[in-house]
Protein backbone atom coordinates (compact mmCIF):
# COMPACT_ATOMS: atom_id res chain seq x y z
CA UNK A 1 0.00 0.00 0.00
CA UNK A 2 2.51 2.42 0.91
CA UNK A 3 4.60 1.60 -2.14
CA UNK A 4 2.15 2.32 -4.13
CA UNK A 5 0.92 5.47 -2.70
CA UNK A 6 4.35 7.17 -1.92
CA UNK A 7 5.95 6.03 -5.34
CA UNK A 8 3.85 3.87 -7.61
CA UNK A 9 0.41 5.78 -7.33
CA UNK A 10 -0.25 9.76 -7.11
CA UNK A 11 3.32 10.12 -5.90
CA UNK A 12 5.51 9.40 -9.05
CA UNK A 13 8.90 10.57 -8.87
CA UNK A 14 9.34 13.32 -11.55
CA UNK A 15 12.67 13.85 -11.77
CA UNK A 16 12.70 17.69 -11.64
CA UNK A 17 15.03 18.94 -9.28
CA UNK A 18 14.29 21.80 -6.78
CA UNK A 19 16.32 25.02 -7.63
CA UNK A 20 17.70 27.23 -4.23
CA UNK A 21 15.42 30.30 -5.75
CA UNK A 22 12.22 27.88 -5.64
CA UNK A 23 12.81 27.02 -2.25
CA UNK A 24 14.17 29.93 -0.95
CA UNK A 25 10.12 32.00 -2.22
CA UNK A 26 7.94 29.55 0.44
CA UNK A 27 8.55 28.42 4.15
CA UNK A 28 9.82 25.63 4.70
CA UNK A 29 7.57 23.22 6.24
CA UNK A 30 9.08 19.95 8.46
CA UNK A 31 6.73 16.63 7.80
CA UNK A 32 7.72 13.89 9.92
CA UNK A 33 5.77 10.65 10.58
CA UNK A 34 4.01 10.79 7.45
CA UNK A 35 3.90 7.45 6.86
CA UNK A 36 2.01 6.10 9.49
CA UNK A 37 -2.09 6.18 8.91
CA UNK A 38 -2.80 9.82 9.95
CA UNK A 39 0.09 10.69 8.11
CA UNK A 40 -0.93 9.05 5.27
CA UNK A 41 -4.33 10.51 5.42
CA UNK A 42 -2.59 14.13 5.94
CA UNK A 43 -0.23 13.78 2.52
CA UNK A 44 -3.43 12.24 0.97
CA UNK A 45 -5.63 15.54 1.71
CA UNK A 46 -2.44 17.70 1.25
CA UNK A 47 -2.30 17.06 -2.47
CA UNK A 48 -5.96 16.75 -2.81
CA UNK A 49 -6.04 20.40 -1.87
CA UNK A 50 -2.35 21.90 -3.44
CA UNK A 51 -1.19 22.82 -0.01
CA UNK A 52 2.35 21.79 -1.20
CA UNK A 53 2.24 24.59 -3.93
CA UNK A 54 2.91 27.03 -1.24
CA UNK A 55 5.28 25.43 0.89
CA UNK A 56 8.81 23.77 0.52
CA UNK A 57 8.36 20.90 2.06
CA UNK A 58 10.88 18.82 4.12
CA UNK A 59 10.30 15.44 4.88
CA UNK A 60 11.68 13.42 7.77
CA UNK A 61 12.32 10.15 8.33
CA UNK A 62 13.62 8.52 12.16
CA UNK A 63 15.24 5.12 10.53
CA UNK A 64 15.69 6.23 6.30
CA UNK A 65 17.21 9.52 6.62
CA UNK A 66 19.05 9.48 3.05
CA UNK A 67 16.68 7.35 1.01
CA UNK A 68 14.42 9.51 -1.45
CA UNK A 69 11.63 10.98 -0.36
CA UNK A 70 7.97 11.32 -2.01
CA UNK A 71 7.58 13.66 -4.54
CA UNK A 72 4.55 15.63 -3.94
CA UNK A 73 5.03 18.18 -6.55
CA UNK A 74 8.05 20.07 -5.17
CA UNK A 75 10.70 18.00 -7.20
CA UNK A 76 13.42 15.16 -5.83
CA UNK A 77 14.56 15.07 -2.31
CA UNK A 78 16.09 12.94 -0.05
CA UNK A 79 14.82 12.16 3.64
CA UNK A 80 15.94 13.91 6.81
CA UNK A 81 17.58 12.24 9.76
CA UNK A 82 13.77 13.28 12.21
CA UNK A 83 16.38 13.54 15.02
CA UNK A 84 18.74 16.08 13.45
CA UNK A 85 18.03 19.44 15.53
CA UNK A 86 19.87 21.40 13.53
CA UNK A 87 18.29 20.34 10.36
CA UNK A 88 14.92 20.57 11.73
CA UNK A 89 15.09 23.92 13.28
CA UNK A 90 15.61 25.28 9.28
CA UNK A 91 11.92 24.51 9.35
CA UNK A 92 9.28 27.35 10.06
CA UNK A 93 6.59 24.85 10.89
CA UNK A 94 6.88 21.25 11.84
CA UNK A 95 4.16 19.12 11.27
CA UNK A 96 4.11 15.73 13.19
CA UNK A 97 2.33 12.92 12.85
CA UNK A 98 5.61 10.48 14.66
CA UNK A 99 3.73 9.85 18.02
CA UNK A 100 4.10 11.30 21.93
CA UNK A 101 7.41 9.84 22.31
CA UNK A 102 8.74 11.72 19.33
CA UNK A 103 7.42 15.48 20.66
CA UNK A 104 8.45 14.77 24.22
CA UNK A 105 12.24 13.70 23.08
CA UNK A 106 12.27 16.51 19.97
CA UNK A 107 10.54 19.31 21.09
CA UNK A 108 12.13 20.54 24.10
CA UNK A 109 15.61 20.09 22.11
CA UNK A 110 14.32 22.71 19.64
CA UNK A 111 13.29 24.87 21.98
CA UNK A 112 16.30 24.63 23.83
CA UNK A 113 17.87 25.26 20.53
CA UNK A 114 15.78 28.97 20.76
CA UNK A 115 13.62 27.40 17.87
CA UNK A 116 10.76 29.83 17.56
CA UNK A 117 9.16 28.29 14.91
CA UNK A 118 5.54 26.32 14.86
CA UNK A 119 4.91 23.05 16.16
CA UNK A 120 1.54 21.24 14.35
CA UNK A 121 1.18 17.94 15.92
CA UNK A 122 -1.37 14.93 15.99
CA UNK A 123 -0.28 13.67 19.46
CA UNK A 124 -1.57 14.83 22.49
CA UNK A 125 1.38 14.69 24.50
CA UNK A 126 1.01 19.08 24.80
CA UNK A 127 -2.69 19.40 24.00
CA UNK A 128 -3.62 20.38 27.92
CA UNK A 129 -0.14 22.31 27.88
CA UNK A 130 -0.50 26.22 28.73
CA UNK A 131 1.72 26.96 25.54
CA UNK A 132 -0.76 25.14 23.37
CA UNK A 133 -3.41 25.54 21.21
CA UNK A 134 -5.88 22.62 20.54
CA UNK A 135 -6.91 23.23 16.88
CA UNK A 136 -10.30 22.65 14.84
CA UNK A 137 -10.46 25.77 12.97
CA UNK A 138 -14.11 25.71 12.17
CA UNK A 139 -15.23 25.88 15.41
CA UNK A 140 -12.25 28.06 17.10
CA UNK A 141 -10.70 30.10 14.54
CA UNK A 142 -10.99 33.01 16.92
CA UNK A 143 -8.92 31.15 19.61
CA UNK A 144 -6.59 30.08 17.17
CA UNK A 145 -5.98 33.22 15.06
CA UNK A 146 -5.36 35.08 18.60
CA UNK A 147 -2.91 32.55 19.60
CA UNK A 148 -0.64 33.07 16.59
CA UNK A 149 -1.02 36.99 17.04
CA UNK A 150 0.00 36.63 20.69
CA UNK A 151 2.82 34.66 20.24
CA UNK A 152 1.65 30.95 20.58
CA UNK A 153 3.79 28.53 18.97
CA UNK A 154 2.43 24.79 19.26
CA UNK A 155 -0.89 24.18 17.68
CA UNK A 156 -2.37 20.58 18.90
CA UNK A 157 -4.71 18.69 17.12
CA UNK A 158 -7.69 17.57 19.23
CA UNK A 159 -9.29 13.88 20.59
CA UNK A 160 -11.37 12.87 17.63
CA UNK A 161 -14.44 11.95 19.59
CA UNK A 162 -14.33 15.48 20.96
CA UNK A 163 -13.56 17.10 17.33
CA UNK A 164 -16.01 15.13 15.78
CA UNK A 165 -19.05 15.87 18.25
CA UNK A 166 -17.99 19.79 18.28
CA UNK A 167 -17.99 19.91 13.90
CA UNK A 168 -21.22 18.56 14.30
CA UNK A 169 -22.52 20.55 17.03
CA UNK A 170 -20.84 23.17 16.83
CA UNK A 171 -23.62 25.72 16.36
CA UNK A 172 -25.00 25.31 19.67
CA UNK A 173 -21.99 26.21 21.40
CA UNK A 174 -21.61 29.43 19.30
CA UNK A 175 -25.15 30.56 20.39
CA UNK A 176 -24.13 30.13 23.72
CA UNK A 177 -27.11 27.19 24.12
CA UNK A 178 -25.06 24.02 25.95
CA UNK A 179 -25.52 23.58 29.64
CA UNK A 180 -24.46 20.20 29.59
CA UNK A 181 -23.77 17.04 27.52
CA UNK A 182 -23.49 13.86 27.93
CA UNK A 183 -21.82 11.74 24.81
CA UNK A 184 -22.10 7.62 24.42
CA UNK A 185 -19.35 6.99 22.13
CA UNK A 186 -19.05 4.36 19.16
CA UNK A 187 -15.77 4.41 18.42
CA UNK A 188 -13.82 2.62 15.39
CA UNK A 189 -11.00 0.03 15.80
CA UNK A 190 -9.14 2.69 14.08
CA UNK A 191 -9.03 4.56 16.80
CA UNK A 192 -6.64 2.18 18.72
CA UNK A 193 -3.77 1.92 15.37
CA UNK A 194 -3.15 0.15 12.72
CA UNK A 195 -2.74 -2.90 13.90
CA UNK A 196 -5.99 -2.94 15.68
CA UNK A 197 -7.81 -2.29 12.27
CA UNK A 198 -6.05 -5.87 10.80
CA UNK A 199 -6.74 -7.22 13.82
CA UNK A 200 -10.48 -6.49 14.02
CA UNK A 201 -10.69 -8.13 10.52
CA UNK A 202 -8.56 -10.99 11.77
CA UNK A 203 -11.20 -11.98 14.30
CA UNK A 204 -14.24 -11.08 11.78
CA UNK A 205 -12.40 -14.28 9.89
CA UNK A 206 -11.65 -16.44 12.41
CA UNK A 207 -15.53 -16.35 13.86
CA UNK A 208 -16.70 -16.45 10.23
CA UNK A 209 -14.30 -20.19 9.69
CA UNK A 210 -15.93 -21.43 12.95
CA UNK A 211 -19.53 -20.42 11.97
CA UNK A 212 -19.04 -20.87 8.06
CA UNK A 213 -21.09 -24.45 8.00
CA UNK A 214 -24.04 -23.30 10.14
CA UNK A 215 -24.67 -20.08 7.44
CA UNK A 216 -27.68 -21.84 5.39
CA UNK A 217 -30.98 -20.97 5.82
CA UNK A 218 -32.00 -24.65 7.58
CA UNK A 219 -29.14 -24.68 10.30
CA UNK A 220 -30.43 -23.72 13.89
CA UNK A 221 -29.26 -20.07 14.27
CA UNK A 222 -28.95 -20.86 18.42
CA UNK A 223 -26.75 -23.18 17.68
CA UNK A 224 -24.24 -21.03 15.29
CA UNK A 225 -25.14 -18.43 18.56
CA UNK A 226 -23.21 -21.51 20.19
CA UNK A 227 -20.22 -22.00 18.19
CA UNK A 228 -19.54 -18.09 17.76
CA UNK A 229 -19.26 -17.68 21.39
CA UNK A 230 -17.68 -20.35 22.05
CA UNK A 231 -15.02 -19.15 19.48
CA UNK A 232 -15.29 -15.78 21.31
CA UNK A 233 -13.94 -17.45 24.52
CA UNK A 234 -11.27 -19.68 22.82
CA UNK A 235 -7.88 -19.25 24.30
CA UNK A 236 -6.69 -19.17 20.50
CA UNK A 237 -9.12 -16.27 19.17
CA UNK A 238 -6.54 -13.44 18.16
CA UNK A 239 -7.25 -10.63 20.58
CA UNK A 240 -3.08 -9.78 20.96
CA UNK A 241 -3.84 -6.09 20.43
CA UNK A 242 -7.18 -5.43 21.96
CA UNK A 243 -6.60 -8.50 24.88
CA UNK A 244 -10.58 -9.24 24.41
CA UNK A 245 -12.54 -9.64 21.23
CA UNK A 246 -13.80 -7.06 19.66
CA UNK A 247 -15.82 -8.40 16.52
CA UNK A 248 -18.44 -10.21 17.26
CA UNK A 249 -18.53 -7.78 20.79
CA UNK A 250 -17.63 -4.87 22.27
CA UNK A 251 -14.96 -3.06 24.76
CA UNK A 252 -16.62 -0.76 26.81
CA UNK A 253 -13.24 0.86 28.05
CA UNK A 254 -10.84 2.86 25.72
CA UNK A 255 -7.51 4.18 27.51
CA UNK A 256 -6.13 4.39 31.08
CA UNK A 257 -8.41 4.75 34.13
CA UNK A 258 -8.20 8.34 36.06
CA UNK A 259 -9.84 9.84 38.55
CA UNK A 260 -13.84 9.43 39.52
CA UNK A 261 -14.12 6.39 37.89
CA UNK A 262 -13.89 7.83 34.17
CA UNK A 263 -11.45 6.20 31.28
CA UNK A 264 -8.97 8.89 30.12
CA UNK A 265 -11.09 8.75 27.07
CA UNK A 266 -14.10 10.15 28.69
CA UNK A 267 -11.89 12.84 30.91
CA UNK A 268 -10.87 14.22 27.23
CA UNK A 269 -14.60 14.91 26.44
CA UNK A 270 -14.79 18.26 29.42
CA UNK A 271 -11.54 19.30 29.49
CA UNK A 272 -10.46 19.38 25.75
CA UNK A 273 -14.11 20.56 24.60
CA UNK A 274 -14.02 23.82 27.12
CA UNK A 275 -10.50 24.21 25.49
CA UNK A 276 -11.29 24.29 22.45
CA UNK A 277 -14.09 26.54 23.16
CA UNK A 278 -11.84 29.15 25.17
CA UNK A 279 -14.65 28.99 27.88
CA UNK A 280 -14.92 30.96 30.73
CA UNK A 281 -17.05 28.38 32.76
CA UNK A 282 -16.84 25.39 31.54
CA UNK A 283 -19.63 22.88 30.07
CA UNK A 284 -19.73 19.91 31.54
CA UNK A 285 -18.94 16.66 29.53
CA UNK A 286 -19.50 13.18 29.99
CA UNK A 287 -20.40 9.92 28.84
CA UNK A 288 -18.87 6.41 28.14
CA UNK A 289 -16.42 5.84 25.30
CA UNK A 290 -17.22 2.06 24.06
CA UNK A 291 -14.81 0.70 21.13
CA UNK A 292 -17.26 -1.11 18.74
CA UNK A 293 -16.50 -3.45 15.49
CA UNK A 294 -16.23 -0.99 12.76
CA UNK A 295 -12.93 -0.46 11.15
CA UNK A 296 -13.34 3.64 10.79
CA UNK A 297 -15.68 6.62 11.53
CA UNK A 298 -16.87 7.86 15.38
CA UNK A 299 -20.39 7.42 15.89
CA UNK A 300 -21.76 8.96 19.39
CA UNK A 301 -24.97 9.21 20.90
CA UNK A 302 -25.70 12.42 22.41
CA UNK A 303 -28.27 14.09 25.29
CA UNK A 304 -27.91 17.82 24.91
CA UNK A 305 -29.24 20.16 27.68
CA UNK A 306 -29.88 23.10 26.51
CA UNK A 307 -30.07 26.53 28.41
CA UNK A 308 -33.65 27.06 26.89
CA UNK A 309 -36.23 25.30 24.93
CA UNK A 310 -36.19 26.09 21.21
CA UNK A 311 -38.07 24.96 18.46
CA UNK A 312 -36.84 22.20 16.41
CA UNK A 313 -36.95 23.69 13.11
CA UNK A 314 -34.34 26.65 14.63
CA UNK A 315 -32.42 23.81 16.36
CA UNK A 316 -32.10 22.12 13.19
CA UNK A 317 -30.66 25.72 11.21
CA UNK A 318 -28.33 26.67 14.01
CA UNK A 319 -26.74 23.16 13.77
CA UNK A 320 -26.71 23.26 9.81
CA UNK A 321 -25.44 26.88 9.70
CA UNK A 322 -22.00 26.31 12.00
CA UNK A 323 -19.85 25.14 8.95
CA UNK A 324 -19.36 23.92 5.67
CA UNK A 325 -19.28 20.32 6.54
CA UNK A 326 -22.20 19.66 9.29
CA UNK A 327 -25.11 18.08 7.06
CA UNK A 328 -28.70 18.04 9.13
CA UNK A 329 -30.18 14.20 8.08
CA UNK A 330 -34.21 14.17 8.46
CA UNK A 331 -35.11 12.27 11.37
CA UNK A 332 -36.71 9.52 9.64
CA UNK A 333 -35.53 6.14 9.26
CA UNK A 334 -34.60 5.85 5.43
CA UNK A 335 -32.45 8.97 6.06
CA UNK A 336 -31.21 7.87 9.20
CA UNK A 337 -29.84 4.28 8.23
CA UNK A 338 -28.89 5.50 4.83
CA UNK A 339 -26.95 8.53 5.94
CA UNK A 340 -26.00 8.04 9.83
CA UNK A 341 -23.17 5.53 9.47
CA UNK A 342 -19.59 4.71 9.43
CA UNK A 343 -20.37 2.82 6.24
CA UNK A 344 -21.78 6.22 4.61
CA UNK A 345 -19.18 8.58 5.87
CA UNK A 346 -15.87 7.20 5.77
CA UNK A 347 -13.67 8.94 3.40
CA UNK A 348 -15.61 11.63 3.39
CA UNK A 349 -15.59 15.33 5.58
CA UNK A 350 -19.10 15.11 5.98
CA UNK A 351 -20.54 15.70 9.67
CA UNK A 352 -23.92 14.15 9.60
CA UNK A 353 -25.75 14.69 12.78
CA UNK A 354 -29.43 13.45 13.13
CA UNK A 355 -31.56 11.92 15.38
CA UNK A 356 -32.69 15.29 16.75
CA UNK A 357 -35.74 15.34 18.56
CA UNK A 358 -36.75 16.60 22.08
CA UNK A 359 -36.46 14.50 24.72
CA UNK A 360 -38.82 13.00 27.14
CA UNK A 361 -37.41 14.32 30.12
CA UNK A 362 -38.42 17.98 28.59
CA UNK A 363 -38.63 20.36 26.29
CA UNK A 364 -34.42 21.62 27.21
CA UNK A 365 -33.52 18.02 26.63
CA UNK A 366 -32.25 17.00 22.87
CA UNK A 367 -31.07 14.24 21.61
CA UNK A 368 -28.87 13.59 18.73
CA UNK A 369 -27.15 11.51 16.91
CA UNK A 370 -23.49 12.19 14.39
CA UNK A 371 -20.55 9.96 12.84
CA UNK A 372 -17.66 11.51 11.57
CA UNK A 373 -14.48 9.79 9.86
CA UNK A 374 -12.04 10.49 12.65
CA UNK A 375 -8.44 10.11 10.35
CA UNK A 376 -9.92 13.27 8.56
CA UNK A 377 -11.74 15.92 10.82
CA UNK A 378 -10.18 14.09 14.19
CA UNK A 379 -6.67 13.67 13.24
CA UNK A 380 -5.50 14.65 9.63
CA UNK A 381 -7.29 17.71 8.86
CA UNK A 382 -6.38 20.68 11.38
CA UNK A 383 -3.01 20.30 10.95
CA UNK A 384 -3.19 20.79 7.38
CA UNK A 385 -5.71 23.84 7.65
CA UNK A 386 -3.50 25.00 10.50
CA UNK A 387 -0.48 25.44 8.09
CA UNK A 388 -2.33 27.20 6.09
CA UNK A 389 -3.80 29.60 8.62
CA UNK A 390 -0.03 30.42 9.06
CA UNK A 391 0.55 31.17 6.29
CA UNK A 392 -2.52 33.21 5.63
CA UNK A 393 -1.70 35.51 8.49
CA UNK A 394 1.98 35.47 7.48
CA UNK A 395 3.25 33.78 10.25
CA UNK A 396 5.75 31.94 7.96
Amino acid sequence: FFSYLFFGGPFLMSGVKRTHADMAEKPSVGLVGWRGMVGSVLIGRMKEEKDFDSVNPVFFSTSQAGQAAPDVGAGESVLKDAYDIATLASCAAIISCQGGDYTKKVLPELRAKQWTGYWIDAASTKRMDEDSIIILDPVNNDVIEKGVKSGVKNYIGGNCTVSLMLMALGGLFKHDLVEWIAAETYQAASGAGAKNMKELIQQMGTIHEAGKDLLSGSADALELDSVVTKCLRSDTFPCENFGVPLGGSLIPWIDTAVADGQSREEWKGMVECNKILGTQAPIPVDGTCVRVGTMRCHSQALTIKLKKDLPMEEIEKIIAAANDWVKVIPNNKADTIKELSPAAVCGSLVCPVGRLRKMKMGPEYLNAFTVGDQLLWGAAEPLRRMMNILLKLGAI
